[in-house]
């Protein structure tokens, strides 16, 4: 486990189309009450991605987020390695760094993340 600050564990923010998506999703749960009976509900879930650092654990990553930005509390975080891609500059033959990605899940009671608030 590497030794590592908050404030170097998040590179910075991934801002696609397909994460753009994912920060207001909406899901339809379903619940029991005491009487066995089914009902749904749509519930917003909200999913945040940034490039992280490569030896940043889960742990350290939910609790950098929850110190970075005030009122975020993290359910859950899901992580990735993304390994590097080859290219070829004439016949010159390289590889792109590694990366690690993570999608930090938010609680219902939680505040959203402004680093990606569209104003």
């Amino acid at each position: 486990m590497a030794d590592l600050k908050y404030y170097d564990v998040i590179l910075r923010p991934i801002i696609t189309e397909k994460s753009m998506v994912a920060m207001n999703e909406e899901v339809q749960r379903s619940k029991k009450d005491s009487k066995g009976k089914v009902s749904k509900e749509s519930v917003t879930i909200r999913k945040y991605s940034f490039y992280v650092h490569p030896q940043a654990t889960k742990i350290q990553i939910k609790q950098a987020v929850e110190k970075m930005f005030d009122g975020v509390k993290v359910e859950n975080v899901n992580t990735m390695n993304v390994r590097g891609q080859q290219k070829r500059v004439g016949r010159f033959v390289g590889k792109t760094a590694a990366k690690k990605k993570a999608v930090v899940t938010l609680k219902q009671d939680s505040k959203d993340i402004e680093l990606f608030a569209a104003n």
